[in-house]
């Protein structure tokens, strides 16, 4: 372990973990998460020089970075934060650091609002929407749909094997909006009563491909055939801006004890266990996706990626 290492806040360690046991979940509050850790290591560092300041914050950026490849919100919170790490002495360069992490964490709040209205113009009264895994960016849509007025229900995919349909289901009863949670299987029959297929986004790739949780692309093929409209609902933080280089999205794959426990497997015998957490859509079965900065067909999302984040010169601001 290098000092740079040693010297990483508790609380950096925290969030990283709460990251990668999923304690943390949603990309918004990941990047959250990761930005106020950063300005946490920021406030509490004991560097005596402006280099070894850098490499701490270098350092915390790295272990956060590492938690959860493909969730492309965590590092683009680190480049907004770290990229404003700017001046000659510790206390200018912890000034900037937590700056940077405040203007990042407002940006981000008022991001899911704007996204929210935007959606919600999109959902008519009487819609339903049926839904993929636990997404707030989708969720905001049906919420600011709710406060024009409009009536909405939903059909909640359970989404296994953590069922995080149980999660969206409970926001959406807190919004007293009606739900039938179905299995996974049973999508496509009740695509029939489905006016909308809402989902978030783990990540966007420059071709207006949508990396999002397993069962996704599934849904998004089905839908099309039953001419049901896909509305994708991130945040521009989930724009992944390496794939403009050609990089390839990582797929996270997850622990096989989410899928089959050990007294299972005796039960069963020695099989091999994949648990992929996400796939890919590809850009011809979304209708559109909602970002705070308006919406957008899948192919002209690379244009707001160049705007937002130029052509990715440069390494990144957490290397050594």
């Amino acid at each position: 372990m290098s000092q740079s290492d040693a010297d990483i806040h508790p609380t950096v360690e925290e969030a990283a973990d709460d990251i990668a046991n999923m304690e943390i979940r949603g990309a918004a509050t990941i990047a959250d998460a990761a930005a106020d850790a950063l300005a946490t290591q920021a406030e509490d560092s004991d560097a005596e020089s402006p280099e070894t300041f850098r490499k701490e914050m270098r350092a915390a950026g790295r272990r956060l970075r590492e938690t959860r490849p493909t969730a492309v919100s965590l590092p683009n919170a680190l480049r907004y934060v770290l990229r404003g790490m700017e001046g000659g002495s510790v206390p200018k360069l912890r000034e900037s650091v937590v700056e940077s992490a405040d203007e990042f964490q407002r940006e981000l709040g008022q991001a899911q609002d704007n996204l929210g209205r935007i959606g919600a113009n999109r959902l008519r009264d009487g819609d339903t929407v049926m839904t993929h895994c636990h997404s707030t960016d989708a969720l905001s849509c049906v919420e600011k749909a709710l406060d024009q007025g409009k009536e909405i229900h939903a059909i909640v995919k359970e989404t296994r094997p953590r069922k995080q349909g149980h999660i969206t289901a409970q926001w959406l009863r807190d919004m007293d909006v009606p739900v039938t949670l179905i299995v996974d299987n049973a999508a496509r029959r009740y695509l029939d009563q489905t006016d909308h297929v809402l989902v978030g986004a783990d990540s966007i790739a420059a071709d207006g491909s949508v990396i999002n949780k397993v069962g996704t692309s599934g849904l998004a093929v089905n839908a099309r055939e039953r001419g049901v409209p896909v509305m994708v609902a991130a945040q521009t933080l989930k724009l992944h801006p390496d794939t403009m280089t050609g990089h390839t999205v990582e797929i996270e794959m997850r622990d096989e004890r989410e899928v089959l426990t050990l007294d299972e497997e005796e039960e069963i015998g020695d099989v091999t266990v994949e648990n992929p957490a996400f796939d890919v859509t590809p850009p011809r079965y979304v209708d559109a996706i909602v970002t705070e900065r308006g919406q957008f067909p899948p192919e002209s999302i690379v244009t707001l990626m160049r705007e937002l984040f130029g052509d990715q010169q440069g390494g990144e601001p957490w290397e050594e």
